[in-house]
């Protein structure tokens, strides 16, 4: 039996159950004062009084104190494009100058240039590209993270993408939760014939991606001068025939109706959403369908606008965060920062950012019965936070408050003390 009681505790601050959390329910974590917490056998065995814990902990218990701080869950990424190769940096100047990230793409920047850089990558650089980035990750508390293919757009490279991410997964302490997106740009050798890409991905990449094992979702990029939402839905449909889940990244630069096609199909989750209209927020509310706010990327774009993460709550749609990961548009591992973006930028309350990075991340995952809260039963994935309560995620913006992540009861990164 392992054991690992943590103690000196100022608070643990979670949200409650399995299920994903909207409306006002995404603003109730409890805050929890006088409390230690016992791992044993990479669950949490209870939260409660330190002379509780004490007659339930055995003799042989780990201790990990947690200096007055603050204990969360394990945060979780639901959004990510982590195995890629080269940098695009450059793209930053262009920026300033004043083109945006569609003008720069339709030059042969974007998605393409990193496209030829992956292919030309090994499995093994992908993979190495991807374990230091979990690091980075780990670091700022993400216990689990979803990763997306995308920048191979051909069989093997894809396949290879996919590979490096369960090397990694096998590799690292993050769980790392694999997506087929090869619908991610039409690629140079198929531009005058967008039909055959499209038979590629639905009729070869798809079924060999899923008869591997190695995704377990599906995803595409729906917008303008991408795919259109006839396209995206038949990919969808060729990933929900061979049991991917859908993904989609939807309205991020105009109003494609991509939300009300997630709503259609019963799609796991809706991302960016910048551009979602009203018709489209009310599709996902009924529907159930998570958006997924991606703060950063407007952040490091330099756009005025942003998601409406407001009507999107109060329409009664769950919320979740993510980085999106990526060396064109959001450059960032950190799910602290992203926190701070979606309270700063997006107008929500610390509690609602803390349920969209932990609890209704998990459930996009299909994972919300085993992570995204501090409750008996549950995994034992936290995060110590070195600040004396959950408010201070905000508060306190542009450091690194995370002193020490555990997961599955074992502690896995310490912050380096002088």
């Amino acid at each position: 039996m392992s054991e690992l009681w943590i103690h000196d505790l100022t608070e643990v601050a979670t949200a409650r159950g399995s299920a994903p959390l909207a409306g006002a329910d995404q603003r109730r974590v409890e805050r929890l004062s006088g409390v230690d917490v016992l791992c044993r056998d990479g669950e949490i065995a209870t939260v409660a009084a330190p002379q509780e814990v004490a007659r339930l902990a055995s003799p042989q218990a780990k201790r990990l104190s947690g200096r007055g701080g603050t204990l969360v869950p394990g945060l979780v990424d639901a959004h990510t494009h982590l195995p890629w190769a080269g940098s695009r940096e450059t793209e930053l100047g262009q920026r300033l100058a004043g083109r945006t990230y569609l003008e720069i793409a339709a030059e042969g920047g974007g998605i393409l240039s990193t496209v030829a850089a992956t292919r030309a990558a090994s499995e093994e650089e992908l993979t190495a590209n991807t374990l230091v980035r979990l690091d980075r990750m780990l670091a700022h508390g993400t216990t689990t993270a979803e990763a997306k293919s995308g920048y191979g757009l051909s069989l093997e490279a894809e396949l290879k993408q996919l590979r490096a991410i369960a090397a990694a997964d096998r590799r690292h302490p993050i769980e790392v939760a694999p997506t087929l997106m090869a619908a991610h740009e039409i690629p140079p050798e198929h531009r005058d014939d967008r039909g055959r890409f499209l038979d590629l991905v639905c009729e070869e990449i798809v079924p060999a991606a899923a008869e591997a094992g190695l995704a377990t979702a599906c995803d595409v990029f729906c917008e303008r001068g991408v795919f259109t939402v006839e396209e995206a839905r038949r990919v969808l449909a060729a990933g929900i025939a061979h049991g991917l889940a859908p993904r989609l990244h939807a309205d991020e630069f105009v109003d494609s109706g991509a939300a009300e096609l997630a709503a259609e199909i019963g799609a796991v989750t809706a991302d960016h959403l910048v551009a979602v209209s009203d018709a489209g927020i009310e599709a996902l509310a009924r529907s159930g369908v998570l958006a997924g706010l991606l703060p950063g990327v407007s952040f490091f774009l330099m756009q005025d606008a942003r998601a409406p993460a407001r009507g999107l709550i109060e329409a009664g749609v769950p919320v979740t965060l993510a980085t999106d990961c990526n060396p064109g548009s959001s450059h960032t591992e950190s799910l602290v920062t992203i926190i701070q973006l979606g309270v700063f930028r997006l107008g929500m309350f610390l509690e609602e950012a803390l349920t969209a990075v932990t609890l209704n991340a998990a459930c996009t995952l299909g994972r919300g019965d085993r992570i995204g809260t501090v409750e008996p039963g549950k995994q034992a994935d936290l995060v110590i936070l070195d600040a004396p309560n959950v408010l201070h995620l905000a508060y306190h913006f542009g450091v690194n408050p995370v002193a020490a992540v555990v997961k599955r009861g074992e502690v896995v990164h310490r912050k380096e003390t002088p």
